[in-house]
């Protein structure tokens, strides 16, 4: 899959694409105020929410879009293929790695994130507050299946029938069933092992560390998954840097699972 996180001297700034991915899941509306007040030029903003869940659907708190949904929200972008995409948040935060995971998902070949978010890229560059509105595209999808697992491949997975690793990206104590501030149900789904994505986190960036590679091995099938698949995919993404070809991301996760499932409680390590 090559390198998907980039530090700011890494990127060649010329004619690349930028994406502003901020947001902020108490106060909705911030990702998007902190664009108008500022952001890479050229930049387009791209929101969790509105463009890369499907709010209406029951499948978990950030379902996974339909492929018609992104297509149009990509073409509408004006997004090409050809396109440099360079994506950022506000640094080792979740949202430009769900951005990233989508633009993936939806075959776009040539897309990084900036390790350490805005702070980092407004360091190297200026910002500005002008917003460009750029002409739709057309695009023939060269959708990458194999990237997404759905509800009924991780049933198989705790079935038996699939042998691959569930990987929970929670906090270890929701993981174990302790606490559950934002689910009905507390505690994992059955055979789950557990890394919470915030041991991802350093200086402002996101990386790989011992005890993840200890947690999973390359060529272990791996399914990751978190509530509602937001904060799972920075784990996706930085395994994906590290390597790992055989990841897949549950984006429904544990609030899609448990509207037809039963879970577990306690540790499997």
């Amino acid at each position: 899959m090559g390198k998907v996180f980039k530090s700011v001297d890494e990127i060649q700034f010329n004619g690349v694409r930028f994406i502003d991915a901020r947001f902020d899941l108490q106060d909705k509306e911030a990702g998007k105020k902190a664009f108008e007040e500022g952001h890479a030029t050229g930049a387009i903003y791209i929101d969790l929410e509105q463009q890369l869940s499907d709010m209406d659907s029951k499948e978990g708190r950030h379902p996974m879009p339909s492929k018609e949904k992104l297509a149009s929200v990509f073409q509408e972008l004006g997004l090409r293929y050809e396109d440099q995409i360079v994506v950022y948040d506000q640094g080792a935060a979740p949202f430009a790695p769900r951005a990233w995971w989508m633009l993936t998902y939806a075959g776009f070949p040539n897309v990084v994130i900036v390790n350490g978010g805005a702070p980092a890229l407004e360091a190297k560059i200026p910002f500005t507050k002008d917003i460009i509105k750029y002409p739709p595209t057309i695009i023939e999808f060269d959708w990458k299946d194999e990237l997404y697992a759905p509800r009924q491949a991780v049933k198989a997975i705790v079935d038996g029938e699939v042998k691959a690793t569930l990987l929970d990206a929670r906090a270890a104590e929701r993981y174990r069933g302790e606490v559950e501030p934002l689910d009905k149900v507390a505690g994992h789904i059955p055979t789950a092992k557990n890394f919470d994505w915030e041991q991802l986190k350093s200086n402002g960036q996101l990386k790989a560390n011992d005890a993840l590679r200890q947690k999973v091995t390359p060529d272990e099938q791996v399914v990751v998954y978190c509530g509602s698949g937001v904060t799972a995919s920075p784990l996706y993404a930085v395994l994906a840097d590290e390597g790992y070809e055989n990841i897949q991301l549950y984006v429904g996760s544990f609030s899609d699972w448990i509207t037809e499932y039963d879970v577990e409680k306690g540790t499997n390590e």
